[in-house]
């Protein structure tokens, strides 16, 4: 036991025997300066005040893009005060606070009571709307120059590049994801535009339920920066498709080695795989009727509808059910035309009237006269990241029928395959094969017929006929057929 103390003794420090190491330690720890460590500088730790203030210098897109931070700084950014001077300076600068204008000159005061009357964010609501009010009546005044050829807007294009239109479509699957594809490619025509989206990384076909499509512009595209992709955007939905079960659902156009397309109303064409059963590519054919309207107008929930046609009044033989209406028609591919033709003097008689259609005659199988040709090999030309192909005997229809006035009455872009049909060519000038290309929606239909010309390899159209609801002309004239 005594040996046990000793050794424990021999380890304990006595008062005043520390080493000289264990010294220096001791007087190290007491003599050396604490270090001072800089503070924590954010900007979301500032005072209230000073961010307002930082915020005031910001333009109305960098101000909506800040209040997407958190919520603090959404309820900063939609301050009164700041968004007022904003709608003040840039709607009316020479505005000032005591000047009073016309009853015609909306005045904005910069008081108290136009600040604290008021609920949060709503001068920034007043903002918005103000600026794309201004930019929905510049746009729409560009389309009101019409071509007298087709009966449409001359200035799409120009329209497009000043609103700054793009399209997306957002894929939604069973469980409430959502799947948004951008940068499509773009196909412009006399009366349509088509666009083309492709990728990799899409969800499978087994689990979408809608796909939708939206018209995209900047939410405030007056201001001076570019439009930003992630910047504040408006969304216009288009049309809404069900895709579930959609090779069932839908109409098949054509395949080739790769790819089956598969037509969905209005004017959508999805290539699936034919291996992996999934999306290859989407397609939309959009014809320039309505198109900025759709694009723009609209909610980003509900579909634009456009107003109740006027319709003027009619003296015409009371025989008449419709009477010089004409038809512009363009058949084509995504990059090349097949045929582009104009028939005027179309009428129908009320005795053409039936079944809930009235017909109007184009081209007649007994006047060779109006028999034409299409150019080039009918074909849907497609491509991915990966691949690309072409299916043969369909293309892409674009429709445009004028009433008597020259207003557009029904028009449509959409997909069209060429099938062959059970009947024999009973025509002398033509020995060959018949072929018919059928479309169908709820404004009409339209029945084309061509015959095969072997020696040549080519397509004559020698019929042509329209069929239109008498639903769409009852509520296009307030009459009831």
């Amino acid at each position: 036991m005594a040996t046990g103390r000793g050794r424990l003794r021999t380890f304990a420090a006595r008062p005043g025997q520390c080493s000289e190491t264990v010294n220096a330690g001791i007087k190290s720890l007491y003599l050396t300066p604490p270090i001072k460590t800089k503070p924590n500088v954010c900007i979301e730790s500032m005072p209230s005040e000073m961010l307002l203030k930082i915020f005031s210098y910001l333009d109305a897109v960098s101000l909506l893009s800040v209040g997407c931070v958190n919520k603090r700084f959404y309820e900063l950014a939609n301050d009164n005060g700041i968004w007022l001077k904003l709608y003040s300076s840039s709607l009316q600068p020479k505005w000032t606070i005591w000047k009073m204008k016309s009853k015609q000159t909306e005045t904005v005061s910069l008081g108290c009571a136009a600040l604290h009357d008021k609920k949060p964010g709503y001068w920034k609501k007043e903002y918005i709307f103000k600026q794309t009010s201004a930019f929905k009546t510049r746009v729409m005044r560009l389309v009101k120059l019409l071509d007298p050829y087709t009966g449409l807007p001359c200035k799409n294009k120009e329209a497009m590049k000043v609103s700054g239109l793009s399209w997306i479509i957002v894929l939604k699957d069973k469980n409430g994801k959502e799947h948004v594809i951008e940068k499509p490619n773009l196909s412009f025509k006399d009366t349509s535009v088509t666009i083309l989206w492709y990728g990799t990384h899409w969800p499978s076909l087994d689990v979408l339920s809608t796909l939708k499509l939206f018209g995209v512009t900047p939410l405030l595209p007056y201001q001076s920066s570019p439009p930003n992709k992630n910047g504040p955007r408006r969304f216009s939905l288009i049309a809404e498709y069900h895709v579930a079960n959609l090779t069932e659902s839908s109409v098949a156009i054509g395949a080739d080695e790769l790819v089956q397309l598969f037509s969905l109303t209005p004017g959508l064409l999805v290539g699936i795989w034919k291996e992996k059963n999934e999306i290859a590519f989407v397609m939309a054919s959009l014809h320039y009727n309505q198109l900025l309207e759709r694009s723009i107008l609209g909610s980003a929930t509900v579909q634009y509808a456009p107003p109740p046609n006027k319709p003027l009044l009619d003296d015409i033989d009371p025989e008449y059910g419709l009477h010089d209406y004409s038809l512009h028609l363009d058949l084509h591919g995504r990059s090349c035309m097949y045929l582009c033709g104009s028939f005027k003097g179309l009428f129908c008689r009320k005795g053409d009237i039936e079944n809930g259609y009235l017909r109007l005659s184009v081209v007649s199988l007994k006047d060779n006269r109006k028999h034409f040709p299409i150019i080039g090999t009918l074909g849907i030309c497609w491509e991915t990241d990966a691949f690309k192909g072409n299916v043969k005997d369909c293309f892409v229809m674009d429709l445009t029928l004028l009433d008597g006035t020259g207003k557009p009455f029904w028009c449509f872009s959409a997909p069209v395959y060429v099938e062959l049909s059970s009947k024999a060519s009973g025509l002398y000038d033509y020995m060959g094969h018949v072929y018919t290309a059928d479309y169908v929606d709820s404004e009409g239909k339209v029945c084309v017929e061509f015959v095969w010309l072997e020696e040549t390899k080519e397509y004559i159209t020698v019929s042509l006929v329209l069929y239109v609801s008498t639903k769409k002309v009852n509520s296009w004239y307030g009459t009831n057929y």
